[in-house]
């Protein structure tokens, strides 16, 4: 028998809320917080560039590791899998604050990162089970959003603390710690309230056939996003920035990614097919901007925010995208996308890398933006390629 609806709404909107902290403090303070703080880290450690390269490689990795476990097992252990995030991301924390050289640091960066990875399905079955499914894209959004407020603290520490990155790595250890347990606390662990009887959950070939759009959007828009995430500090202090605007660009693409939480309603209005192309096309003018003009503090600052937004709105669009195609396994659709994601993150920072040790940081993030502008355009051309018009509202894919 289906048990009633017991949750009020404080109770959902604060496991929303502690979610989105959750999501915070592994992606914005601990996996992407790694690049923020490394010139620093270099300095007092000894980490070399070539070095720090494949540490970030190995974090990668560690992610997809994270991402493919929860593809697994989110169906059924969303509470493992946050337990398990929060510990690798309270321990790699600790770890790089305590490390007494480049490998302690290093293995530290690689565990924390694995702590991203566990947590976005985890948090998708857990909001999917815990809210009204009348709010539920849209707490999805927020949730997924909160790697903005993460950049943001990020940057804040970087500006407040530098040189010292060791307390800023050890307070994202406490926030860990402290956002873990608050979403464990309001988890109600029960089933979907809309959904009285469990599908059989175990992805088949039928439904990663149904998911190969996605996969191809999620691969490209990684691909040209990795020029701002993997060099977008190094090209606004040579194109004449400077060290603190740079900071401060991290704080805008922070702000960007929180303000997805204020445009969720009307994202979700739009649908997924406008809500993704709205997104990506926004990244690509942002990325586009930045190369044409990095020297400018005002359009950094301003390309940056919009980058975040367009960035974060996307990764939401493709949680939507999976939930439509099906909404019982949601959790695992956002790990496969996550991942394929990253891939593509990793495939375009050797690209971007190797471009711009030819030609320049300008070129390279000019084709970055027309990867992004592609990645906006794929799922239309794909439909129109199906010939069959009447999806297009429905999904993106």
């Amino acid at each position: 028998m289906k048990r009633p609806l017991s949750f009020g709404g404080t109770r959902s909107t604060s496991l929303v809320i502690a979610g989105t902290g959750f999501v915070a403090v592994t992606y914005g303070l601990v996996r992407l917080a790694y690049g923020l703080l490394l010139p620093d880290v270099q300095a007092d450690l000894g980490l070399g560039t070539a070095a720090a390269g494949r540490v970030s490689s190995a974090a990668s990795l560690a992610y997809c590791l994270g991402a493919v476990t929860g593809f697994l097992a989110a169906e059924q252990h969303p509470r493992l899998l946050v337990l398990a995030a929060g510990l690798t991301a309270v321990v790699g924390s600790a770890g790089m604050a305590a490390a007494d050289g480049p490998l302690t640091f290093s293995v530290a960066a690689v565990v924390g990162s694995t702590a991203a990875g566990l947590a976005s399905p985890a948090m998708v079955r857990l909001v999917d089970r815990n809210v009204r499914p009348q709010t539920r894209e849209r707490d999805q959004t927020s949730v997924n959003a909160g790697t903005g407020p993460g950049l943001v603290a990020a940057g804040a520490l970087a500006l407040l603390l530098l040189p010292d990155w060791r307390l800023a790595w050890a307070l994202a250890a406490v926030a860990a710690l402290v956002a873990t347990a608050a979403v464990l606390l309001l988890d109600e662990d029960r089933a979907p309230v809309e959904t009285p009887v469990r599908r059989r959950t175990t992805p088949d070939r039928r439904w990663l056939m149904a998911h190969r759009h996605a996969v191809a959007s999620a691969f490209v828009m990684g691909t040209g996003s990795a020029a701002v995430w993997s060099f977008g500090r190094s090209l606004l202090v040579e194109g004449g920035s400077g060290e603190r605007t740079s900071v401060l660009a991290w704080v805008a693409l922070g702000i960007g990614g929180a303000a997805v939480i204020a445009t969720a309603r009307p994202m979700v209005r739009l649908g997924t097919q406008a809500s993704w192309a709205v997104s990506t096309l926004s990244a690509a003018a942002a990325t586009a901007a930045l190369a044409l003009a990095p020297g400018s503090a005002v359009l950094a600052l301003g390309a940056c925010a919009l980058f975040g937004w367009g960035f974060t709105a996307a990764t939401g669009a493709l949680i939507a995208g999976t939930s439509e195609i099906d909404g019982a396994r949601a959790a695992a659709g956002t790990s496969l996308l996550f991942v394929v994601l990253v891939l593509g993150q990793a495939s375009g920072s050797s690209l971007v890398g190797g471009l711009a040790a030819g030609v320049g940081f300008g070129p390279a993030f000019l084709g970055a933006a027309l990867v992004l502008l592609g990645a906006g355009l794929l799922p239309q051309l794909a439909r129109r390629r199906r010939g069959d018009p009447r999806h297009a509202r429905a999904s993106t894919y």
